[in-house]
C-alpha cells in the first residue's frame, strides 16, 4: 500500500519543494495544508502515515497543531521542515512530540535519512503508479517570500545563540515600494516615539541594497539587562549592543539569502544614525537613497521580554533582474 503523506506549510514554494523530494518510487499519496487547522481537519478526516510540519504558519502555527494532534489523540508521524532553526525551537517541537526536525530548504538525502532514523522506510514496489500531484503555480513573491523565511531563520538561530533566548520567528512581509510607501512602512514600524536606528550597506555580484534596524528606546534598555551589562550612563554601551544586534541579524540574514542565491554578499560597517532619535530623522535619512526597492520585512521578539527589533533590508530595484536570475531554479519544475 503505498505511503500516505500531508504536507502542511503556508508557502506554495515550500510545499512544491517538498513534494518533489518525496521519490517518485515511493508512488506516494501526497495532500497538502497551507496551516494548522487545515492540517487537522484533514489529519481528522483522513488516515496519514506521516505529517511534514512547517512551524511559522498563520491561523495556527507548527507548536499550535502538534498542540492540537496530542489533545485529539491523532495517530501521526510529524516531522517538522522549518527555517526556525534555533535550538530551543527544536527542543521544543521534540516535546510537543515531533519524530524528528529538519531544517530548510531540505533535500532528498536529507529527508530519506531522517525518515531512516525514525524507523520509517517506504517499500519500493515492483510496480507502482505515479500518484497525481495537484500542481503548485508560483508566483515571484511566493519565491522571495520563502526565500526571507528561511533567512530569518538563519537570523533568528543566530540572535538566540548569540543572546541565549527563544527569538518568536514572524512571518515576513516581502513588498517592492515606491520611496514614499517605504517612508509609510517605516512609520508604521515605529510603535514607539523615540527609536535608535542602525544602517548598513551590502553588495555581491551586482546585487546591492541596505539594511536598517531599529530597535525602541524601551528594548534597547531591556536588551542591557538581559546581557546583565553593568549599569553605566555610558553611551557607548549602547553603541556595541546596537552594532552587535546589527551584525548578527543582517549577517545572517544575508548568508541565508546567499546560500539559496549562491551570492556572497559583502556588508559595510553598520552606521548609527543616533540614539534616542524620532522617526522622523530615520525616515529623512532614506530620501535620496533609491527610487523603487523590493524590501524584507521582518519584526523580532524575545520570549518573555517586550524586547521588539524590526529589520528592512532593502534591494535596489535595478539588482532584482539579477537576483531572480539567480533564484529561477526555485520555480522550475523538474
Amino acid at each position: 500500500m503505498a505511503i500516505s503523506i500531508l504536507i502542511c506549510d503556508d508557502s506554495a514554494l515550500a510545499r512544491k519543494q517538498l513534494s518533489r523530494v518525496i521519490p517518485v518510487s515511493w508512488g506516494a499519496n501526497i495532500e497538502f495544508a497551507q496551516h494548522g487547522w487545515d492540517a487537522i481537519h484533514k489529519l481528522e478526516a483522513n488516515t496519514f502515515d506521516i505529517l511534514f510540519l512547517d512551524l511559522t504558519m498563520p491561523e495556527l502555527d507548527g507548536y499550535g497543531t502538534l498542540e492540537e494532534i496530542k489533545k485529539r489523540n491523532i495517530t501521526i508521524s510529524t516531522v517538522v521542515v522549518s527555517g526556525d532553526i534555533q535550538p530551543k525551537a527544536q527542543q521544543r517541537v521534540a516535546e510537543l512530540g515531533a519524530k524528528a526536525f529538519i531544517k530548510k530548504p531540505l533535500d532528498k538525502a536529507t529527508l530519506i535519512s531522517t525518515l531512516q532514523n525514525i524507523g520509517i522506510q517506504p517499500e519500493k514496489p515492483a510496480s507502482y503508479q505515479v500518484q497525481s500531484v495537484q500542481p503548485i503555480q508560483l508566483r515571484r513573491r511566493d519565491v522571495y517570500l520563502e526565500v526571507a523565511n528561511v533567512a530569518i531563520g538563519r537570523a533568528a538561530d543566530s540572535l538566540a545563540r548569540h543572546f541565549d533566548v527563544f527569538v518568536h520567528m514572524p512571518l515576513p512581509n516581502v513588498n517592492l515600494f515606491e520611496m514614499s510607501e517605504l517612508q509609510m512602512t517605516l512609520r508604521h514600524l515605529a510603535t514607539n516615539e523615540h527609536m535608535s536606528g542602525v544602517c548598513q550597506g551590502f553588495s555581491g555580484e551586482g546585487i546591492a541594497g541596505e539594511a536598517l534596524i531599529l530597535l525602541s528606546d524601551s528594548s534597547v534598555s531591556d536588551l542591557l539587562n538581559l546581557m546583565d551589562y553593568p549599569e553605566s550612563d555610558d553611551a557607548s554601551l549602547e553603541l556595541e549592543l546596537l552594532m552587535d544586534v546589527s551584525n548578527i541579524l543582517v549577517g545572517a540574514f544575508l548568508k541565508g539569502i546567499g546560500e539559496q542565491a549562491e551570492v556572497r554578499f559583502f556588508q559595510s560597517a553598520p552606521v548609527l544614525l543616533g540614539q534616542h532619535i524620532s522617526i522622523d530623522s530615520v525616515v529623512e535619512s532614506t530620501k535620496g537613497t533609491f527610487n523603487r526597492i523590493m524590501a524584507f520585512e521582518v519584526s523580532y521578539n524575545i520570549d518573555g521580554t517586550q524586547i521588539k527589533c524590526d529589520m528592512l533590508l532593502m534591494i535596489v530595484d535595478e539588482s532584482l533582474p539579477i537576483l531572480d536570475n539567480k533564484l529561477a531554479y526555485l520555480l522550475d519544475d523538474e
